[in-house]
């Protein structure tokens, strides 16, 4: 079992990870300026929103890293990065969009302050964008994984899509959504540090393996939080998935567990998405011990991706991943 060298639950070690990367994190954030620079008025007005909100750029930080702890030393990892948080950025804005949210990071949606038709434009644009930078590397290896990761990205939307508000929603089918909408784009991230780094077939598919467990991790305890923190600290409404209509993990493992006037109850909000009894529904799931499930079910997939890094040598940089493997879990937003 591969070992945690650091806490990253605690803020100076995941400070740490954060500095580790900060050389080529700046480069990665003056090129993403430059490059959603655009002569539509519209266009710079909405970036500069996605810019000025902050993020921790997670995605991207991974893949510099992976290309670090590959011992990549040339600058197409500067790139790469900025295409990988294009693709989420332009995520973020259909889902805003299709789930009519209103918050996010603490501040207004590009869809509550501009509308959706502006921000599902934008969202095109910044994955037009994503494939222009794609073409300037010249390597089909690297088109042909972010083709593949985009696509699947794309049918992952569409699969949640149907899974709103479907209360027989089981775990494997959860699974299924968050591999395509979430784990993937990590997985590519880490794969394609590894690609630049000209690491061995084993290695580059650890690293891929690794982001995959990351993202499931991440997206796991993202959904748990959902139900154990707070709007101030979250950047969202609490509740916000239930009243979506989402049934993710914490909802399927309640209504394996709870009664069945609870069941009920429970149904009733995935199929409504209604929030008028939110105190009871959430006490209900908390009862259940659904969120101790989710929480170990998310630790799971963050020790298996510590387990995938055995393989690379031992750098600062694995170390890093290895402490965002705990982070990705431990965080409270």
């Amino acid at each position: 079992m591969m070992p945690m060298p650091a806490d990253a639950s605690r803020p100076d070690d995941f400070t740490r990870v954060r500095e580790l990367a900060a050389g080529d994190m700046q480069r990665v954030d003056a090129l993403i300026r430059e490059r959603l620079a655009s002569d539509v008025v519209l266009i710079n007005q909405i970036a500069d929103h996605i810019i000025a909100s902050g993020g921790k750029r997670l995605r991207p930080m991974l893949h510099v890293l992976a290309a670090g702890a590959a011992g990549y030393r040339g600058d197409h990892h500067t790139k790469l990065a900025a295409i990988i948080e294009f693709i989420h950025t332009s995520t973020l804005l259909h889902d805003d969009v299709v789930d009519e949210s209103d918050l996010r990071r603490g501040r207004k949606t590009a869809n509550a302050l501009w509308g959706n038709a502006a921000s599902v434009l934008v969202g095109d644009f910044l994955y037009s964008r994503s494939f222009q930078l794609m073409v300037e590397l010249d390597d089909m290896r690297i088109m042909r994984i972010l083709a593949d990761t985009t696509n699947t990205i794309a049918q992952g939307e569409v699969l949640q899509l149907l899974n709103i508000g479907n209360a027989d929603v089981d775990e494997a089918a959860y699974l299924a959504v968050i591999e395509r909408k979430t784990a993937v784009l990590f997985a590519a991230a880490t794969e394609l540090g590894g690609l630049l780094g000209d690491l061995p077939d084993d290695q580059v598919a650890a690293l891929r393996s690794y982001g995959m467990e990351l993202g499931y991790a991440f997206q796991i305890a993202d959904d748990l939080l959902d139900y154990v923190s707070d709007a101030g600290t979250l950047g969202k409404n609490i509740g916000d998935d239930l009243a979506e209509g989402k049934p993710t993990l914490p909802l399927i493992y309640a209504l394996q567990q709870a009664s069945e006037e609870q069941r009920q109850s429970l149904r009733h909000a995935i199929e409504h998405g209604g929030l008028d009894s939110l105190d009871r529904i959430v006490a209900s799931i908390r009862d259940s011990g659904a969120l101790e499930r989710t929480r170990a079910r998310a630790e799971q997939h963050a020790q298996a991706a510590r387990d995938a890094l055995a393989l690379l040598p031992a750098s600062p940089h694995r170390d890093a991943l290895l402490a965002l493997a705990t982070y990705s879990v431990s965080r409270s937003h």
